[in-house]
């Protein structure tokens, strides 16, 4: 699927839909992904900041999605793990930039060539438009060779 379709698709999805989550732009490549988590009254928390759930939710499928498109039907590319440090509160909209670095896929699938399970932490600050740091997702991800492929 087109990268352009893929994006307008996720920001159709409810959970970043109703919660005012938008993935500005996904490369063609799916190597970079960069997303907007806009602060309104539905999405505050009761002290009227980014509501933590949101943040990570912003976060949440990333990682995979972009390992996945890479790694294809031969692999299966799950979520293990994750969490979420609140650095300061989010008083205003933050932005997340996704970008897979050089070398990663091929780490991963030297790694997983004889169908082993590897297991990966991948980081992502979320910041203000000023590049205040108001939190960082970390996300474990699984990768292994499907036993057809092996």
């Amino acid at each position: 699927m087109r990268a352009s379709t893929f994006r307008r698709l996720l920001n159709l999805w409810p959970p970043f839909f109703f919660n005012s989550i938008r993935v500005v732009s996904l490369d063609e490549d799916y190597t970079e992904a960069r997303v907007v988590l806009r602060l309104r009254p539905w999405n505050r928390n009761y002290v009227r900041t980014q509501f933590g759930g949101n943040l990570f939710a912003m976060a949440d499928p990333f990682w995979m999605l972009l390992i996945i498109q890479h790694l294809g039907k031969d692999h299966y590319v799950w979520d293990k793990a994750g969490t979420i440090d609140f650095v300061a509160p989010g008083r205003a909209d933050v932005y997340a930039h996704f970008k897979l670095e050089p070398g990663v896929l091929d780490e991963l699938r030297a790694a997983a060539a004889g169908g082993e399970k590897v297991l990966r932490w991948f980081e992502v600050p979320i910041k203000t438009a000023d590049g205040e740091i108001v939190a960082i997702v970390r996300k474990q991800i699984y990768v292994r060779l499907k036993p057809k492929s092996r």
